[in-house]
């Protein structure tokens, strides 16, 4: 068997393991136990491969290979190590594993780089245990802000502080100065939908994130008699939230790839079979990779829901609780890793992600860019989570040239 292929299968099954759930799939939560024995599982294997290894003070995760030459560049990979609950064996954990074995094998093959070499397994990025997203890379960049986490507790009532005292971190000493060594930060992650295996592609190159808008919206009319209530009279909200569904729906379709619009959480009420619902409450997510095209489309959806609403004698409250923009990569970077594509003849294609990142935090600040290998079935976020362990070879060799030609030049 291809050495590539073993340590790819056999690495994706060991930390997988590391909080498997009872009833299938991963649950590693930031903090939790299985989360530090993961962190302490993946130094352990830097250690074993001769990487300079150190936490730092959230738990953050670096193995480090000195470069020779450019002791101030600095050349980065990783990913982030929590999960969501009950979930699948590769998002995240296999950016931190591709990164660890591309580096080992460099350092194996060419020994020391020019410029630093480093992986970095992140603490957070889902925001599963506690409502917090990018902890790991927004503590890397001093953007977190410890006052918003005092009185923040998981679903269990356990303080966020408590957590990560109790699993020995403290929060950022403000006091260290942020690091300015990062000369690029690759990323490599699964695709999480399935462009790339429709497509027959090996590998995805990232040329940009989408930006997010996510909403609450409330409709309020009037609960009445089911029975009693003629049609004309009535102010029914499911009826509104149906045609705005349909409508907004049906424009998204009409402006096309790469929009993408979902109403998700819906939540009538009185939800009972014979009661007119006099209120419902919805949630409504829209992405694209151009601002104005997201920010127009958005307003333009608001307005025909108020539109709807006044029609209709409904009242209306339109909550925007995030409003992320969209993160182009960085050209050089993207350029490398296309040329790498070129050189070893992979099958592979240049596309955007429509899921956030850690590289959305990294890409405003250093030079970023993503590669993706397919997801079968696109399916993430869920035990059945897979890809081909071919394809996922494929990307540690992509990754690996493309460090190379960073980190060797």
């Amino acid at each position: 068997m291809d050495k590539i292929y073993q340590d790819v299968a056999e690495n994706v099954t060991w930390l997988s393991s590391i909080g498997a759930d009872p009833t299938g799939g991963t649950t590693r939560l930031l903090y939790s136990d299985s989360w530090v024995e993961a962190q302490n599982g993946v130094k352990q294997k830097m250690d074993e491969a001769g990487f300079t290894t150190y936490f730092d003070d959230i738990g953050n995760l670096f193995g480090r290979v000195e470069g020779s030459t450019y002791k101030d560049e600095t050349i980065m990979s990783g990913s982030h190590i929590d999960t969501v609950v009950n979930g699948g064996k590769l998002d995240g954990q296999f950016g931190v594993l591709a990164a660890y074995l591309a580096i080992k094998y460099l350092k194996e093959k060419h020994g020391q780089p020019l410029r630093n070499l480093e992986v970095i397994s992140m603490a957070e990025e889902e925001g599963s245990r506690f409502p917090y997203v990018f902890w790991g890379s927004k503590n890397f960049f001093g953007l977190a802000n410890k006052d918003e986490m005092a009185d923040v507790a998981d679903f269990e009532g356990m303080k966020f502080t408590d957590a990560m005292r109790g699993a020995g971190f403290d929060f950022r000493d403000e006091t260290k100065p942020l690091r300015d060594d990062i000369k690029a930060f690759v990323e490599i992650h699964i695709e999480q939908g399935n462009v790339l295996e429709n497509e027959g592609k090996a590998v995805g190159v990232v040329n940009s994130i989408a930006g997010q808008r996510r909403y609450t919206i409330v409709l309020n009319g009037e609960s009445n008699h089911a029975g009693t209530t003629p049609m004309g009279y009535r102010k029914d909200t499911v009826y509104a939230f149906s045609k705005i569904v349909t409508q907004s729906i049906d424009k998204a379709k009409k402006l096309g790839d790469p929009l993408v619009l979902t109403f998700g959480k819906v939540e009538p009420k009185p939800n009972t079979v014979n009661v007119v619902p006099g209120e419902t409450l919805f949630t409504m997510d829209c992405r694209h990779t151009d601002k104005e095209v997201l920010h127009s489309f958005t307003k333009e959806v608001e307005q025909d829901m108020k539109d709807i609403c006044a029609e209709m004698g409904i009242d209306i409250s339109i909550d925007l609780w995030m409003d992320e923009n969209p993160v182009p990569m960085d050209a050089h970077v993207v350029s490398v890793l296309e040329s790498v594509c070129e050189k070893e003849g992979l099958n592979y294609r240049v596309m955007h992600s429509g899921a956030g990142h850690d590289s959305q935090i990294f890409a405003p600040r250093v030079p970023t860019a993503m590669f993706f290998v397919p997801s079968i079935g696109g399916i993430s976020h869920n035990p059945a989570e897979d890809t081909k362990t071919e394809d996922l070879v494929e990307g540690v060799k992509a990754l690996t040239e493309a460090l190379y030609e960073l980190a060797y030049k």
